[in-house]
């Protein structure tokens, strides 16, 4: 549970984080794959047939669900998932195509001397929304919204997007501060995902496009290896290969703070940067520190204001440039481009930025 909580909160912890191994005993490998049972999910699975390698099992391997894209309708009663028991003990449910071509995935690493176990995989609805409850009754509503992806709307309801974990030297390395040590580990492990009709899900510098920060254990299953390679090749993100383009290239100015370090700023940037990813069809363009100037005792009771409960000690503000979509839509007017678009973000000193609020 603590490892689910962890992914779940990712998003308010990705401003901490930036995102050849050998030793490990097979045996723990074949133990897992041993204890896999399938199980299938309530409903019988879909027996008409679409025409399309990608429905063969009653559900679209390329679906896109995403903090705008919720979980198809009907989804979870025909999805077929079997159970494992990994290297910590812990029970994980996988959609079953998916888990067969994760332990292909596997059994090639190893013969590198990367050892990598499952550390969690499809989590029902019904799971978000009761740690969304918990969340809500524990720490309030507006930082269980922060926290936790909205129920409905994760990719870890399809089954199909599974968290890796390493085991280094024989010993699991699961927390994600330890397991971002290891670049060198990940790009072998990224180089080998096409192969098996995975993709990298969430790559460093798209946040503004995924919602979410650099997760380099966050993999995700097409079941088409030829579609896969395309994406991984090309370096682009599932949102651009379903949307059919490339996202503009998004410049930075982080200016030249006395209070903050770059590395600082650029934490803070990627809180901006998941939330502007709910802002459907806007391109962003631009995005710059406003300056230390905005570090002001006044700013600062203002966000405490807006935060029930919060102690924040110090405040960025950042400026942003980017277009609306031609159609328009929402709060938007069409076609137009935006300009110093606001977003104020607090924390207490030493600790995670958070984004209290953002627009004119």
């Amino acid at each position: 549970m603590k490892r689910i909580l962890a992914v779940l909160v990712f998003a308010a912890l990705c401003a901490l984080i930036g995102c050849a191994s050998s030793g490990a005993s097979s045996a723990s490998s074949d133990s897992s794959t041993q204890s896999a049972s399938a199980s299938q999910s309530s409903g019988a699975l879909a027996a008409e047939s679409s025409g399309s390698a990608s429905q063969s099992q009653g559900i679209d391997y390329q679906v896109l669900v995403n903090k705008l894209n919720p979980l198809p309708e009907g989804w979870e009663g025909v999805l077929e998932t079997v159970h494992m028991t990994n290297s910590i003990g812990d029970d994980v449910e996988v959609e079953k195509k998916a888990y067969d071509a994760y332990l292909e995935l596997k059994a090639e690493l190893e013969t590198e001397g990367v050892y990598v176990d499952l550390d969690s995989a499809r989590r029902s609805v019904a799971d978000q929304q009761r740690i969304m409850d918990e969340f809500t009754k524990e720490y309030g509503a507006d930082y269980a919204k922060k926290t936790v992806a909205t129920p409905g709307y994760s990719e870890h309801h399809t089954g199909l997007a599974l968290d890796l974990y390493l085991i280094i030297d024989g010993k699991d390395v699961v927390e994600n501060e330890d397991m971002i040590k290891y670049p060198e580990i990940w790009e072998k492990i990224h180089a080998k995902l096409a192969g098996h009709g995975f993709i990298l899900r969430y790559l460093d510098g798209c946040e503004h496009i995924t919602g979410y920060g650099y997760e380099p254990w966050h993999i995700r299953y097409l079941d088409d290896p030829a579609i896969a390679k395309e994406i991984m090749d090309k370096g682009i993100t599932f949102e651009e290969y379903k949307s059919g383009k490339a996202a503009p290239e998004v410049s930075y100015d982080y200016g030249n703070s006395k209070l903050y370090t770059k590395e600082e700023l650029e934490a803070a940037a990627v809180q901006v940067k998941c939330e502007f990813a709910t802002f459907e069809g806007c391109e962003l363009h631009n995005l710059r520190y406003a300056g230390d100037e905005c570090n002001t005792k006044e700013n600062i009771d203002w966000l405490n204001s807006l935060d029930e409960g919060a102690n924040y000690t110090q405040v960025a503000e950042f400026l942003a440039d980017f277009h609306t979509p031609v159609e328009g839509g929402g709060a938007w007017e069409a076609d137009t481009e935006m300009k110093d678009y606001q977003w104020w973000l607090a924390r207490t000193e030493n600790e995670g930025w958070q984004l209290v609020n953002f627009g004119y």
